[in-house]
């Protein structure tokens, strides 16, 4: 050690081996630190009750929520990137789903606009409960599951003029919300999705500082993330109680997690391996073994203890790419390591510069399969403007879903990310996920090829692989 090392220094070190002890013994991602099992190919039937979809979110589809955070955010940036009437999805809605149902879509997943149910704090609006009852009998009458998600990124204004996920008060506001949303759409729900993507949440918005409120602290991401694993807890025992008073079919209650591969830069590097490890338990698991356990702690540096264990019916997984990482020294935020491209000449990327890996789903699944749960492939897609790159991807990755449950992994569904193209948050509108094209300035539809390869994927119910 160099001279002049502080007490807090070298705690912080005796912390991180602790932590990269927990990530070495402790189970990890399949493919992280050791390659998964090739095996051979065969064709997979799917379940018949298998569920096939696509998904949405309110701020990204339906247009005009001017009562939300990121609405209030948008307003600084330039006008082609605001979401304005985006696809005008709270006055087409039925539209789109006929082409869902034309598609042979058997569920669409899409979210709960908290801004506009309750537009001021214990103040709920009728009209736009209604509007989303209207929604789910819509989607009922054509044969479709509607799995709804009750938090995808955006808080009312209200909640964000308190401190948003910060205030400590968040989560017992977001468990009055669900019980509200459950007891008026819940009899016609049984998929019901708590928050989208939480790790994401707090990396863009409280570390990276890149969506609202913009802030850049550790100490603040830790609060939100355990303020939102305690709002999960919480909208979960109420969902459940509301069914059971109502003596409704008791619902299935989860979260969509977004799901990363992990790579070593270099896999002869111990450290970069390491790297790859402690990212693949901090991102990918931390709040899942927290959910199912009560508590989750990397020693040293996090910690988060829940009022209750074992709050998932279901695991939603998000689903889009493998990044690469490599260690840069012997603190924590080193030896999570920066990110380095890919030096393989085939790999492929989509528009946002993601690589396209299709392998790297069924490493998911094999590893998420450790915790008993079912698995909902909440999110899988790809933006690009060549059509024929979706359709590929599409098979590739429904391929890794067939291997996986080929080998007992109990995975429920597929949802496709997007059913239309959408505004993509920092990135505007320039990102095309959808099956569906939109032409923002007339909202005409196009029903894409790659949509219809799908429909076929849907009707002939088995894959080879």
């Amino acid at each position: 050690m160099r001279p002049g090392k502080t007490k807090h220094e070298l705690k912080r070190i005796i912390c991180i081996n602790l932590a990269l002890i927990f990530v070495v013994v402790g189970p990890g991602c399949a493919g992280i630190l050791k390659t998964s099992k090739k095996t051979a190919g065969g064709t997979f039937t799917f379940p018949k009750n298998f569920i096939w979809g696509a998904g949405t979110s309110s701020h990204q589809v339906e247009g005009n929520n001017t009562n939300n955070d990121w609405w209030q955010w948008e307003q600084s940036l330039p006008l082609n990137m605001r979401s304005g009437r985006s696809c005008d999805e709270w006055n087409r809605f039925e539209d789109d789903f006929k082409l869902a149902q034309n598609l042979g879509l058997t569920a669409l997943r899409f979210s709960i606009e908290w801004s506009r149910v309750e537009p001021s704090p214990g103040q709920f609006d009728a009209k736009s409960l209604e509007r989303y009852r209207e929604m789910i009998l819509s989607l009922r009458s054509k044969g479709i599951e509607p799995i709804i998600t009750l938090e995808h990124f955006t808080i009312p204004l209200w909640l964000a003029k308190r401190g948003g996920w910060l205030a400590e008060e968040s989560p017992e506001l977001f468990k009055e919300f669900a019980r509200k949303t459950a007891e008026e759409l819940g009899g016609d729900v049984h998929y019901w999705i708590t928050i989208n993507e939480p790790a994401t949440y707090m990396y863009k918005s409280y570390m990276l500082g890149t969506w609202p409120p913009g802030e850049k602290s550790t100490n603040d991401a830790f609060k939100v993330i355990q303020n939102l694993a305690k709002a999960h807890v919480l909208a979960y025992g109420e969902i459940k109680e509301v069914y059971a008073k109502r003596a409704w079919k008791a619902p299935m209650v989860g979260v969509a997690q977004q799901v990363v591969i992990f790579a070593p830069c270099s896999p002869f590097s111990l450290w970069d391996r390491i790297s790859a490890g402690l990212r693949d338990k901090m991102i990918n698991h931390l709040l899942i073994d927290a959910l199912i356990r009560g508590k989750a702690a990397i020693p040293g540096v996090f910690s988060i203890k829940l009022p209750k264990a074992r709050t998932l019916d279901f695991i939603g997984l998000n689903y889009y790419t493998r990044e690469h990482v490599h260690a840069r020294g012997f603190l924590l935020a080193d030896i999570l390591g920066a990110e380095c491209i890919s030096a393989n000449p085939h790999t492929k990327w989509n528009s946002l510069g993601w690589e396209i890996y299709p392998e790297g789903l069924y490493e998911i699944i094999k590893a998420f399969s450790r915790y008993k749960l079912p698995i909902l492939i909440s999110e899988n897609g790809i933006c690009t403007d060549d059509d024929a790159e979706r359709s590929v991807f599409i098979a590739a990755h429904l391929k890794a879903v067939a291997r996986a449950m080929d080998e007992g992994a109990h995975v429920i569904g597929y949802l496709y990310w997007s059913l239309l193209d959408n505004y993509e948050w920092a990135e505007g509108f320039a990102p095309r996920f959808g099956l569906v094209g939109v032409d923002y300035a007339t909202e005409e539809r196009t029903v894409r090829g790659s949509a219809k390869k799908y429909g076929e994927i849907i009707k002939c119910g088995k894959l080879d692989y």
